[in-house]
């Protein structure tokens, strides 16, 4: 406290708890900024913001100014009936054709197991801000638009004669709001009109003399088909509240037509956007909610009203930084450019300073766009650092505890009727928005997505029970937020897979082997896997030569060419259902002996079950096959890579214990090539890794910087937009966690008792680099400093309990035992050479 005043105090970064004994490490060689030369012209080249629940995008026009928002409940529809009582009749049709080989046939009956649409994610608006006409004349050398991820805040600078206008924006999480702050460098020179709007049925009105009140709702139904008034049920209400207020030292708001707030004279003013719906659940219809959103939203702007914008922004960093700060990463093509650039000193110590944090450096006069141009040519390790720590910034700002899990989008859309439905896809997608969290030190941001699971196992119990006379319960490929379990609307190829659910409960498991917690293993993991478990031993029925198959059983979205030459989808036991389960039996019953549960008779099926699975096999060019029978495949460059779940995320395929098998995996890949949607390409990129191929990981990893053009999107597989999306195209944002997740995997990868230090480094591309922060399973955070190649330093430590690792690095083993509380330096002999306290 200096003179009466508080002043806060930074806690110290997690990265920062570990330094090499000799030189530098860790921070990024550049900031970590994504530039833009110019506003927006394209959805995607807006800047996203986020607090896990509300969004922004941030065009940064200047005349004329739009912020489109998203509150992550807003969806079409009402809780559904995913059940079908004619399922099981045409499953046991669709079985005997598969069991008499009439693949087609069986394929076209598996029509009648397919369901309806999911629900459609919606936007909630737009603020609008208009200034006056002088603002047409600005100096287009003075305009400056970047995200900051070390500060997770948007600055809009640019001048009009002889005055720079400023804008920041950042969404709060602690408090639960979006913020703008908009100023002037010369007394009263600001002057602007706000309003709200949206494309949804809406009302706005201005309450009081300085808010915006916007009242609305969703449709009770999806989009299409079109429904009358009368057809259509009560949907998600919503409200928005935007709050206005001016600098006390001039200025004046006046009402324009009850609609628009406009600003005269002042030297600054800021924005304070709240949001709420009556969204109580995916089980609960919104004609019986409780929730008043107007209420919550005027209560939540309550709460806040006495924090200055200062407070509101030290606030929201020390929320931010907490969890952005646990990682650093810094690359680069030798020691000497690495030392040669310097670090970015950030004193994270201090209290926080708007303009210190906000202020521009030389490299934003080149734009992250233009990065991306020319990475093909100057492979800049910088860019790999920011599109890495991009991934884990949108991680931290669209999914966070209580919130939703991350749609296809993760919070961001502008469309009524977004690609896909933004819905969550369970065949890669959703799975793969999560694959940072632990590797990349963030599974707090996991916990929607157990929550999401545990919604979805209800509604996927009543439809293992209806549809398929099934215990446990099932989730197929695409879900929306009323938990949706049934398969989708459409052909077999894509909506006839029932493993969506198993898939996710992978991650169940995965949490505990990263964190050891056995509380969560105990009373939220295991009764998941359990049901999941149940399912699988019931839905595998007994097939020729005495193993147990799925069927129907489909690749996920692959046809194939049936024998008499036709194409399908439906046969038995595709390679990705029996890796999948395989994964299921293998983590349920070491949970099992975790705690104690070894004798249940679940597991005792389990058991039973396991040698009679059907074996992983190589086809005779020598890749895995992706299906039962070595059918033709009529599109050797598909997407998917299925039946390489067992290598990654999965386990059963390891280079230690298949070899055979990692050899047919690296064959698969070839086959499959390298041009693909964003997430085929990171995926890819994982894998390599997982194959400890430095070389054709880092092949993956330049093949996804590839600027995309919006207006001629069609033309491109994958790649980036300019505001760092990742493509299909269109945009979606699994390829960039994706990304995060698979560098990570490249730099270390783990056992509960193994950790492999730098398995896919490309040495030639990356030569000297430290990351600082990431996790390992069995509950150790590690550092790693190399130098010209090879290892220089490594730390260790685990904060919740005693760790035995064995330590790996190119060809040297050595065991290390990792004490709590206790923080291990090792040298490049894997030689412990320090020990201290945390």
């Amino acid at each position: 406290m200096e003179d009466g005043d508080w002043v806060l105090v930074r806690r110290v970064a997690e990265k920062d708890l570990w330094n090499p004994t000799v030189g530098d490490g860790g921070e990024s060689s550049k900031p970590l900024k994504v530039t833009f030369g110019g506003p927006a012209k394209h959805w995607t080249d807006a800047i996203p913001i986020g607090n896990g629940r509300l969004g922004a995008m941030v065009w940064g026009g200047v005349a004329s100014e739009s912020l489109n928002l998203n509150e992550d409940t807003l969806w079409t529809g009402i809780p559904g009936n995913y059940t079908d009582p004619k399922a099981p009749e045409a499953l046991s049709v669709v079985r005997k054709l598969v069991d008499s080989g009439k693949y087609v046939e069986a394929t076209e009956e598996s029509v009648k197991l397919t369901g309806n649409s999911s629900d459609v994610y919606q936007l909630l608006g737009d603020i609008k801000l208009e200034f006056d006409d002088s603002h047409l004349k600005y100096a287009e050398k003075t305009y400056r638009r970047v995200l900051d991820l070390d500060t997770a805040t948007v600055k809009v600078s640019y001048s009009v004669g002889d005055v720079e206008f400023t804008r920041e924006h950042f969404a709060s999480n602690p408090d639960q709001v979006i913020v703008t702050k908009i100023s002037g460098s010369k007394p009263g020179s600001l002057s602007f009109t706000v309003t709200l709007d949206s494309k949804l049925h809406h009302h706005s009105q201005v309450n009081g003399i300085n808010q915006i009140l916007m009242q609305g709702s969703c449709p009770g139904h999806r989009i299409r088909p079109k429904l009358t008034e009368n057809e259509n049920p009560k949907g998600i209400q919503f409200s928005t509240v935007l709050d206005l207020q001016i600098s006390d030292s001039g200025g004046t708001i006046h009402v324009l037509d009850n609609k628009k707030l406009k600003v005269e004279g002042a030297d600054s003013a800021v924005l304070l956007l709240v949001a709420s719906t009556s969204f109580d659940g995916p089980f609960t219809k919104p004609s019986d909610s409780k929730k008043d959103p107007t209420s919550e939203s005027l209560n939540t702007l309550k709460s806040i009203k006495k924090l200055s914008y200062s407070d509101l922004y030290a606030r929201h960093l020390d929320d931010y930084q907490n969890l952005f700060h646990r990682v650093s990463l810094q690359l680069s093509k030798s020691s000497k450019s690495m030392y040669r650039d310097g670090l970015v000193e950030r004193g994270h110590n201090a209290s926080p300073v708007l303009d210190t944090h906000l202020k521009g450096s030389e490299d934003d006069t080149v734009s992250t766009a233009e990065r991306v141009k020319s990475f093909k040519t100057d492979e800049d390790p910088a860019l790999v650092e920011l599109l890495f720590q991009f991934g884990r910034y949108l991680l931290i700002s669209c999914s966070r505890p209580g919130t939703q899990a991350a749609n296809l989008q993760g919070i961001w859309n502008k469309d009524i009727e977004p690609a896909w439905d933004c819905a969550p896809h369970l065949n890669i997608n959703l799975q793969m928005n999560y694959w940072p969290s632990l590797p990349c030190n963030l599974q707090e941001c996991q916990e929607p997505l157990f929550d999401y699971t545990s919604s979805l196992s209800v509604n996927g119990t009543k439809t293992a029970k209806l549809n398929y006379e099934a215990s446990g319960w099932v989730v197929h490929q695409v879900t929306d937020l009323w938990a949706k379990t049934s398969p989708d609307r459409g052909q077999a190829v894509w909506a006839m897979w029932p493993m969506g659910g198993a898939w996710l409960c992978t991650h169940l498991w995965e949490h505990y082997t990263y964190t050891m917690d056995k509380d969560f293993l105990r009373n939220r993991a295991y009764p998941l896997l359990e049901g999941c478990a149940s399912f699988l031993l019931d839905w595998l029925i007994e097939g020729p030569g005495g193993y147990l198959e799925t069927n129907p059983s489909t690749s996920p979205e692959h046809m194939f060419i049936a024998p008499d030459g036709k194409p399908a989808s439906v046969s038995y036991s595709s390679t990705m259902d029996m890796s999948i389960i395989k994964e299921i039996f293998s983590e349920i019953i070491s949970a099992a002996e975790v705690l104690g549960k070894n004798e249940d008779a679940l597991i005792e099926r389990v058991h039973k079950a396991q040698p009679r699975l059907l074996p992983t096999k190589i086809a005779r060019d020598g890749s895995i096959m992706e299906w039962a029978l070595n059918f033709e495949d009529p599109e050797v460059h598909h997407r998917h890579i299925s039946q390489l779940f067992g290598l990654y995320p999965g386990h059963t395929i390891t280079v230690e214990k298949t070899p055979d098998l990692c050899k047919a995996a690296d064959n698969t890949l070839y086959k499959r090539g390298e041009d693909g949607p964003g997430w085929s390409t990171t995926w890819k990129t994982a894998c390599w890794a997982r194959l400890r191929n430095s070389e054709h990981a880092y092949r993956m990893v330049k093949h996804l910087f590839d600027l995309v053009d919006p207006d001629h999107e069609g033309n491109f597989e994958g790649g980036l937009y300019s505001n760092l999306f990742t493509a299909h195209p269109p945009f979606q944002i699994d390829a960039n966690f994706g990304f995060s997740a698979s560098v990570a995997e490249m730099l270390v990868q783990s056992t509960i008792k193994d950790l492999y230090l730098l398995p896919a480094l490309p040495r030639d591309k990356w030569a000297s680099g430290c990351v600082k922060g990431l996790k390992a399973r069995g509950g150790v955070t590690v550092n790693i400093c190399w130098k010209e190649g090879d290892l220089h330093e490594v730390g260790l430590w685990s904060k919740e309990q005693n760790s035995l690792k064995r330590l790996h690095y190119r060809g040297t083993t050595v065991m290390a035992n990792i004490y709590n509380g206790k923080v291990y330096t090792f040298n490049n002999k894997l030689k412990c050479i320090r020990t201290c306290s945390l």
